[in-house]
Parts: C-alpha cells; structure tokens; sequence
C-alpha cells in the first residue's frame, strides 16, 4: 500500500469548496415546517464539521482535517440532493438529482 499524505494544500482546497457551498446553499420549505426543520439540522452538521476541520488543521492533524471537511461537504451535498436545501443548480459544488 502506498501513503499519499493529504497536503495542506488540497485541505485547503477543500475547505474553500465547501465554504463556496455553504454560501451558496439556502433552505429550502418555510419556517416550522419539518422539511425547514431538517434543513436546519442538516446545516448545523455541516458548520460543525467544516469548523472541526479548521480546528485540526490548526493542530497539524491533516488527516482528521481532511476526513472533517469531507464529511462536511457531504452532509450538504446530501442536502440539496434530497431537497431540503437548495444548491442553486451548481453541478460543480453539489450532487444535483436529474
């Protein structure tokens, strides 16, 4: 098995396209509903795991950072895949159903 070190760089990466998401992304269903409700949970997942990823990086831990900011953007791409959040139709950033 060969080690490929997760860079700085590519973490780096990664951490802007999913703030480039989050910035993008909007909730999708109005206020109280349960879809709004979902929404909400799905985005403080997403902030809670993009803000450990930061918090590794700082400690020199690039793989937990790597991992923490995957699981972020995949908590959002899954987000505007099922519908509760809205991902502007940007192919680029997220998943989009057909």
């Amino acid at each position: 098995m060969t080690d490929y070190p997760v860079t700085s760089e590519r973490i780096d990466k990664y951490l802007g396209l999913t703030a480039k998401a989050l910035e993008k992304a909007s909730i999708i269903g109005n206020p109280g509903s349960d879809s709004y409700t979902k929404a909400k949970d799905i985005l403080e997942m997403v902030k809670a795991y993009y803000s450990d990823a930061q918090h590794f990086l700082s400690e020199g831990r690039g793989d937990d950072a790597f991992a923490a900011v995957n699981y972020a953007h995949g908590w959002i791409d899954c987000g505007v895949r099922l519908g509760y959040l809205d991902g502007k139709g940007d192919w680029q950033l997220f998943t989009l159903s057909s």
